[in-house]
């Protein structure tokens, strides 16, 4: 780090790569104030700025203050305030919305401060409770970091608001009504205000209103930007880098009434602890949009031209998925080959307790809704079809097994239409995937033990099973033909259970059966 007259500089001690560790240089203009504190490593050096939020700079040693407050003194004119923290360790205090961070007070000392660059997102989760999202999978980061706090605030505060009504003469007259109003909704406000996360800076390329969610649940306002795009719900409000979206699905619904956009996103989006690796979008297929980017010509021309059209006029669906392909430069999946007997992409089924549609696709298998599975076909080792029987008692629904390589996990995907299995399994085999067919398996087996040889241990094992001689049911036994004959043939020989059942009728017992004629 260097000091001088127009300003303070740092520079990495080592750079691989000139262009990542360019060096930082600070304007002697920018520099507000100037903070000395212990911190992780050594001693902190906090500097607030004007318009560039709060500089840190950590591992100086302790003997580097009074060098520094002479330095800063000297070339800016400024005190070097040395700021003890509080180790008390409670976790209730008082909040200081600063300038450039939000500041957590325990008896008039700082315990931690938050700068407002690194609040991503702020939801009122509860009538007293705020919640603060931070940056995460920023490249400059190391280690472990943390993602979400909440601060719980009781309390109300008396709100008091002008309004100007007209006399019975017809004079404006100001009047002032006061309302009591919860502390957490007045923070919340003061914070969105103060880190400038209720809007993104600059106006939005493309906006959709009243989009409804699958997943989350919900209709959200959605503001595209040139880096991140906004959903604006009435409870929620979250902020999504493109660099988040890792896949974008584009599916007709089978019911044909409905069109489907999932985007795969991580890190995923937080609810409290719900996390939601995919957002799914529902459009009617009927409804169509007209509208003009938010780009002025020469910025269009020299960024958008080639991923994105100047005016839009067409299903909302398809609008939707052509400005989220062009502005995050991700490959549209749409549906691949595979066709139901209804002639649809996606087949109904259901996964659990939740119904919901599979939808083979040119690398993946995708299940929709709740809970949007995907299954990679590189990460299957085999699928199982189960309940296939053709026979006169046979389900009408047949079930898929998805087994994954290297674990023991497995998808069931149950009451599937019995007239797609055919479908389904010449596409799988077409994608290479390994296939075992239950029924067939089971006929193979049999076919092979009634066609072997007696003397096969494994036939004579077979035979052993299927008699009923080892039985724990008296009442089931090996018959023979003879049996039958007894009881249904006219001409058939008397027999010992004859005879036991006429010595039963003189003991009193049941009478004897008469011979049929």
């Amino acid at each position: 780090m260097r000091i001088a007259d127009s300003g303070l500089g740092w520079k990495a001690a080592a750079s691989s790569d000139s262009a990542a560790n360019a060096p930082f240089l600070l304007p002697s203009e920018e520099i507000l104030a100037a903070q000395w504190s212990r911190g992780s490593r050594g001693y902190e050096l906090r500097v607030q700025t004007k318009n560039r939020g709060v500089v840190m700079l950590d591992g100086f040693d302790a003997e580097d203050f009074s060098k520094m407050k002479q330095e800063l003194q000297r070339n800016f004119h400024l005190s070097l305030e040395h700021k003890e923290h509080s180790l008390r360790g409670w976790n209730w205090g008082a909040t200081d919305l600063a300038r450039n961070e939000l500041v957590f007070h325990i008896n008039n000392k700082p315990t931690f401060e938050i700068p407002y660059a690194e609040i991503s997102n702020s939801n009122l989760t509860g009538k007293n409770e705020v919640a603060l999202e931070l940056n995460v999978g920023t490249d400059d980061k190391v280690g472990d970091e943390l993602v979400e706090m909440r601060l719980y605030i009781p309390g109300t505060i008396e709100n008091e608001t002008k309004t100007i009504v007209k006399t019975d003469e017809g004079e404006e007259k100001e009047e002032e009504n006061t309302e009591e109003v919860s502390a957490a909704a007045v923070f919340y406000d003061q914070l969105k205000d103060k880190a400038d996360i209720g809007q993104v800076a600059g106006e939005a390329i493309v906006s959709f209103a009243d989009v409804l969610f699958l997943t989350p649940r919900g209709r959200y306002d959605i503001d595209m930007y040139p880096t991140s795009l906004r959903l604006r719900g009435k409870t929620y409000d979250y902020k999504i880098q493109y660099k988040q979206i890792e896949r974008i699905f584009s599916l007709p619904k089978p019911d044909d009434v409905h069109h489907l956009i999932v985007l795969q996103i991580d890190p995923p989006l937080r609810q409290g602890q719900t996390k939601y690796p995919f957002l799914v979008l529902q459009f009617s297929r009927e409804e169509e949009t007209e509208l003009e980017l938010n780009l002025a010509d020469d910025v269009y021309e020299e960024k958008y031209k080639d991923r994105l059209k100047k005016t839009y006029d067409s299903q909302t669906q398809l609008v939707v998925s052509h400005c989220l392909k062009g502005l995050t430069e991700r490959r549209l999946i749409v549906p691949s080959s595979f066709q139901s007997r209804f002639l649809q992409a996606g087949v109904s089924c259901s996964l659990k307790a939740s119904e919901g549609y599979l939808y083979p696709l040119d690398r993946c298998f995708l299940f929709v809704t709740k809970p949007t599975v995907y299954i990679p076909y590189t990460e299957v080792s085999s699928v199982t079809m189960s309940r296939t029987s053709t026979g006169v008692s046979a389900s009408r629904t047949f079930d898929l097994e998805v087994n994954l390589r290297g674990t023991n996990q497995s998808h069931i995907f149950a009451n599937i239409d019995k007239e797609e299995q055919e479908t389904i399994e010449r596409y799988c085999q077409e994608k290479g995937l390994r296939i075992k067919n239950e029924e067939k398996l089971a006929k193979a087996m049999l076919a092979k033990a009634m066609t072997g040889d007696d003397d096969d241990d494994d036939d004579e094992d077979a035979d052993v099973n299927m008699s009923g001689e080892e039985s724990e049911d008296g009442d089931f036994g090996s018959g023979s033909d003879s049996d039958v004959a007894e009881e249904f043939d006219s001409d058939a020989s008397g027999s010992d259970s004859d005879e036991e059942m006429a010595s039963g009728d003189e003991k009193g017992g049941p009478p004897k059966k008469k011979a049929k004629t």
